[in-house]
């Protein structure tokens, strides 16, 4: 096992090894699988659409199950590690991750994709909390450790921009499976590596892991959530109903539970922080109104201005360079300037780049697209890095993992969120739109289910009501793509002016850990 620290036997100080950075390039690795395969799914949503013709539910559940999952068990698995040790739970996670993709890649039907994709979801919330649990416990040089997290953050947006390049250049000679399966190399060398490197940290005290807790969680969680998303697509009914009083039912038993367990499965009073509590909600809400446009951004590059899936994927490219570039300076300006400011500014940013998006149609020209999306990236890059570092620095290292999970709870939470409320925005602005006279009824039903559906059932039909079809269909998409987006520019710019007022005060840390 690789020390990132040693104790002087002079001294009795702490003497810093060089092992820290060999340890973190292991973590990174289980941030890039991660990111990886949450963006390689939206740019391979046309061509399984195609293949496996899901409903426009169907398609959804395919793109949010597995954010679902995730923060249905984020706060479960960030315990657990503290409790049976992170480095264990991080390399079980990516040996599981890897398994499951290989299931991803070769799904049959809507239905086992689904699954498979929830059974992924499982696997990805041992890996994240895990990773920032261990940089919390790595550098006690808060500087070097904001640091560690900025290369963290960059890498996720590395990984986001790796994803599509590396996944268009497989769809341009391989199935959409195929994209699943760049995890395995990324997972084995995790897993080699990690075993010899990582040093594991676990909470000495932290008490049995409660499976109530665990339970009631994931129903809490995902009842809520499900009820949201049926409610977006559906409208009010009995189901969304009872799904919603169950969620709230099961989380308002779960924090009365937390008070009265000797060792919680999160320590509640860690909402007392008022940097800590501003912080998670800032990453929620900044999820929220980024994620609707990120899911259905490929699909606009792709079915709507044609490009290729390798071409879609290096469009995308400014918003990674831009997270990259800011993440790594973000933790240094914070600490010259103020926290609030940082983290406002960057929320800021990304809120006024949404709202060029709304002007978005058809025939926009890359240059205005791809400002906007640089743009986001360099506001997320400066807003992410520091609340991640706030989160981290306001509760002590044994709690890290329960820190890290409701974090990472907070972007899953506001991924699932933003997908279901953002896209059903998309979907039902795409589905009112009217079908040309001549298409028969089956096409058209099609055709409203999705716009690769539309795209698809207009290879059958005569060329001249094919095109009025698929021009419809795309304009439709538009529109509800500048909603979306516009809607997301509203919730960015007001959390800006919220963290403005909750991050009053707030400081990162200077003095080293001993």
């Amino acid at each position: 096992m690789s020390r990132t620290l040693r104790t002087s036997p002079t001294t009795g100080t702490e003497v810093k090894s060089p092992g820290r950075w060999l340890a973190l390039s292991v973590l990174v690795l289980a941030v890039l699988l991660v990111a990886v395969d949450a963006t390689v799914l939206g740019l391979a949503t046309p061509a399984l659409s195609e293949d496996l013709k899901p409903s426009g539910a169907q398609l959804l559940w395919i793109g949010d199950i597995y954010s679902f999952v995730i923060a249905g068990l984020l706060v479960s698995m960030g315990s657990l590690g503290d409790r049976i040790g992170r480095k264990k739970l991080l390399l079980i996670g990516a040996t599981a991750f890897g398994a499951v993709s290989v299931l991803n890649a070769y799904a049959t039907s809507p239905e086992m994709m689904i699954v498979a994709r929830a059974l992924l979801g499982v696997a990805g919330a041992t890996l994240m909390p895990s990773t920032l649990a261990l940089i919390r416990n790595i550098f006690h040089d808060p500087k070097e450790r904001s640091l560690a997290i900025g290369i963290w953050g960059a890498t996720a947006s590395a990984g986001a921009a790796v994803g599509p390049v590396v996944g268009g250049a497989l769809l341009q000679h391989f199935w959409w499976g195929s994209v699943f399966l760049i995890n395995l190399p990324v997972m084995a060398a995790l897993v080699l590596v990690g075993i010899k490197l990582l040093p594991e940290s676990r909470n000495p005290v932290a008490g049995p892991w409660d499976l109530v807790s665990v339970g009631l969680s994931l129903v809490g969680v995902i009842g809520v959530v499900y009820a949201i998303k049926e409610l977006a697509s559906h409208g009010p009914t009995w189901e969304v109903g009872a799904s919603a009083a169950i969620g709230a039912a099961a989380l308002y038993a779960f924090v009365r539970r937390q008070h009265t367990l000797t060792a919680p499965l999160l320590d509640m009073r860690l909402f007392k922080h008022r940097g800590f509590s501003g912080a998670v909600l800032a990453d929620l809400l900044t999820v929220f109104g980024l994620s609707g446009l990120v899911f259905f951004l490929s699909q606009f590059l792709q079915l709507v201005q044609g490009r290729d899936p390798l071409e879609a994927g290096l469009a995308e490219l400014p918003a990674a360079i831009g997270a990259v570039a800011t993440g790594l300076v973000a933790g240094r300006y914070a600490r010259r300037f103020s926290v609030r400011g940082i983290v406002a500014g960057g929320l800021g940013a990304i809120g006024l780049a949404l709202a060029v998006i709304t002007l978005v149609h058809q025939d926009t020209g890359y240059p205005l697209l791809g400002a906007a999306l640089l743009v986001v990236g360099l506001g997320a890059g400066f807003s992410f890095t520091v609340t991640a570092d706030v989160i981290l620095s306001s509760v002590p290292k044994e709690q890290a993992g329960s820190a890290s999970a409701v974090s990472e709870t907070a972007y899953e939470l506001g991924a699932a969120l933003g997908i279901a409320l953002l896209g059903s925005i998309v979907t039902g602005v795409y589905r009112g739109f009217t079908a040309p006279a001549g298409v028969p009824a089956d096409a058209a039903a099609a055709a409203h289910e999705s716009l690769g559906g539309a795209v698809e059932v207009s290879a059958g039909l005569a060329p001249e009501t094919a095109t009025s079809l698929v021009s419809a269909a795309q304009k439709a998409f538009v529109d509800g793509l500048n909603i979306a987006a516009g809607v997301g520019a509203a919730v960015l710019l007001a959390t800006a002016v919220a963290a403005w007022f909750l991050l009053k005060g707030q400081k990162l840390e200077d003095g080293v850990e001993h």
